[in-house]
C-alpha cells in the first residue's frame, strides 16, 4: 500500500524562494540539463526511476561481458553531488497534474509530490513490441541495466545447457541465438555474440564447440542499418556474414515463445525458427508520460507516444513544460543521444535566460540541432560512421567509435576502466564480465507472479468489501455495528 503523499517542496515562503525547476529522467536529456543550470540562482531537482545515469549505447557489452555495470551506469548522486544547487530523488513518476504545477513519484511503498514553476520532461523511452507485450518475455529487449544482465546470463546460460544435454535437437535449439532488428542496437548485438561463441569461449567446453553457434539477425525491412544508407549497410552486412551470422530480411515476426519464433515472409508464408536465446531490438516506445502530458495540454502525440513539441521543445499553450529526447517528435529528428543532450542543454537555457534576463517565451530562438553524425560497431576492428555526406567503414570508422564514446563517458575513472576493459578484449578477447546467475535470468518471472498475486489480492479484498457492505433498507433494520470499512476488509 502506499503511503500518503507528501510534498517534496521546501516550506520557503513563495516571494524568498528560487525558481523550481524539475527534470524527469536521468538520461543524456535529463542529466546533460541539470547540468547546465549549475551555478545558476534556480533550485533544480532531478527525479528518476534509475539512481544511475545510463549510457544506453554501451549496454551491449555489458550483455556481452566486455563492460561492467559500473563502468557505463555511475550513480546520478556522485555525479551531481558538487553542485550545490541540484537534488536527486529517486522515484517513479506516475502522474502530472499540468494545472496545479505538480507532480506525483512513488519509491517503493512511498509516494510523494513535487511541485515545480519549469517542468523539463526526458523519461526517454521503452522497448517497443508493437502491440504484443507478451513477446517481452521470451525476447527481453536492450533499455536497462536489468535487460543486460538478464540477457547476459540467458546467454551464457545457453552454452552452459548446450554442454550437459544428451540430446541433440535440444543443444542444436539451445545453441541458436535470435536477434529481432538489424539496426544499430541490433547489429552490435549479433556481432558480439557471433565473437563471444568463435573466439572468447573457445576451447572452455569439453562437449560442444562453442564456435557452432547459429547466430540469425532478423528484420522486416529490407536492409541492415537502414539510417546508415545502402552503402554502410551492406558494408555492415558483409562483415556479419563473413563472422557467420545470418541475416534474414524482410521478415516479420508474427509470435514468439519458449522454444523459438514464427516468421512470415513476403510470399505470406510462416515458418519456424527454433532457438532458445531471443534478444529484441527492433523499436522503441515513448514513456507513458507523453500520453498523460498531451491529454492534459492537447498536444498530439505519434505512433511511438512521443509529444509533437513547438520549435522550442515546449507543450503549445504550456511554455513551461519541455519535452526532450526520445520523448519529443521534431522535423524527425532520431531517437539518439545527441538529440537529448542538446535539447536538455536548450532547454535549460530557455529556463535560464526566462529567469535571470526576462526572456519571454515568444523571444526564444528555435532549436537547432547539429548533427554530429551516426555510428555502431559491427565486431572487433570493425565500425561504420556516417557524418553528413561522409561515410567511413572499417578499421578507422572503428577507432573513431572508440574515441567519440570514450570521451562522452562519465567521469575519468570510467574512462580509464573503459579503456583498459577494451584493451583486454581487442588484445586478447578477454571479457573480465562473464558472471552470470539464475536470479538475474529468473527475476522477470518472478516479479510478474508477484504482480499477478498482489492483483488477486486486491480483487479478492475489494470483492469481500464489497460483499460485506450492509443492505439499504428501513432504519429498524440496520445493526448497531457499523460495516467494515474497505480498508478494514484489505488489512
Amino acid at each position: 500500500m502506499t503511503e500518503p503523499a507528501f510534498d517534496q517542496v521546501t516550506e520557503t515562503a513563495p516571494a524568498a524562494r528560487r525558481h523550481r525547476v524539475v527534470i524527469i529522467g536521468s538520461g543524456f536529456g535529463g542529466l546533460f540539463a541539470a547540468q547546465e543550470f549549475d551555478g545558476t540562482d534556480v533550485d533544480v531537482t532531478l527525479v528518476a526511476r534509475t539512481g544511475h545515469h545510463l549510457f544506453q549505447p554501451l549496454l551491449y557489452q555489458v550483455a556481452t561481458g566486455i563492460l561492467s555495470v559500473g563502468e557505463i551506469a555511475p550513480p546520478t548522486r556522485l555525479i551531481l553531488r558538487d553542485q550545490e544547487n541540484a537534488t536527486c530523488v529517486l522515484g517513479d513518476v506516475d502522474r502530472i497534474d499540468v494545472e496545479a504545477k505538480k507532480l506525483h513519484a512513488t519509491a517503493g511503498h512511498i509516494g510523494f509530490d513535487i511541485e515545480y514553476d519549469s517542468l523539463i520532461v526526458a523519461a526517454g523511452a521503452n522497448q517497443s513490441y508493437f502491440g504484443n507485450d507478451h513477446f517481452e518475455r521470451w525476447a527481453p529487449g536492450m533499455k536497462t541495466v536489468d535487460d543486460a544482465l538478464e540477457l547476459r546470463s540467458r546467454i551464457l546460460g545457453c552454452f552452459e545447457q548446450a554442454e550437459v544435454t544428451d540430446d541433440e535437437e535440444e543443444r542444436r535449439r539451445l545453441l541458436t541465438f535470435i536477434i529481432v532488428g538489424a539496426g544499430p542496437t541490433g547489429v552490435e548485438m549479433a556481432g558480439q555474440v557471433a565473437e563471444l561463441a568463435q573466439h572468447t569461449l573457445k576451447g572452455s567446453f569439453r562437449h560442444i564447440d562453442p564456435a557452432s553457434a547459429r547466430v540469425i539477425l532478423l528484420d522486416a525491412a529490407p536492409a541492415v542499418l537502414p539510417p546508415f544508407g545502402n552503402k554502410l549497410g551492406n558494408a555492415a552486412r558483409a562483415r556479419l556474414e563473413e563472422m557467420g551470422v545470418e541475416i534474414q530480411l524482410n521478415a516479420m515476426v508474427t509470435d514468439v515463445d519458449y522454444h523459438g519464433i514464427e516468421v512470415k515472409d513476403p510470399d505470406g508464408s510462416v515458418r519456424r525458427i527454433d532457438g532458445s536465446c531471443k534478444i529484441w531490438s527492433a523499436g522503441v516506445q515513448a514513456s507513458p508520460l507523453g500520453k498523460m502530458l498531451a491529454d492534459q495540454t492537447g498536444a498530439e502525440v505519434d505512433r511511438a507516444g512521443r509529444v509533437l513539441v513547438q520549435k522550442d521543445l515546449s507543450l503549445a499553450g504550456h511554455p513551461d513544460i519541455f519535452v526532450v529526447g526520445d520523448m519529443m517528435a521534431l522535423d524527425n529528428l532520431p531517437g539518439v543521444a545527441q538529440v537529448a543532450i542538446q535539447g536538455g542543454k536548450y532547454a535549460a537555457r530557455q529556463i535560464i535566460a526566462g529567469v535571470e534576463k526576462g526572456q519571454t517565451p515568444d523571444q526564444r530562438k528555435p532549436f537547432k540541432y547539429f548533427d554530429k553524425g551516426s555510428m555502431a560497431t559491427v565486431s572487433r576492428y570493425s565500425a561504420v560512421v556516417k557524418v553528413g555526406n561522409f561515410e567511413l567503414a572499417g578499421f578507422l570508422a572503428w577507432v573513431m567509435w572508440l574515441v567519440v564514446h570514450l570521451a562522452y563517458l562519465i567521469g575519468f575513472k570510467n574512462r580509464l576502466t573503459a579503456l583498459f576493459s577494451w584493451g583486454m578484449h581487442v588484445g586478447g578477447d578477454h571479457r573480465s564480465q562473464l558472471t552470470s546467475t539464475k536470479q538475474w535470468v529468473y527475476a522477470r518471472q518472478a516479479i510478474e507472479r508477484v504482480q499477478a498475486d498482489e492483483a488477486a489480492a486486491l480483487r479478492s479484498a475489494m470483492e469481500a468489501a464489497s460483499a460485506s457492505e450492509p443492505v439499504q433498507g428501513p432504519p429498524e433494520d440496520a445493526g448497531d455495528a457499523p460495516a467494515p470499512s474497505a480498508s478494514t476488509a484489505r488489512d
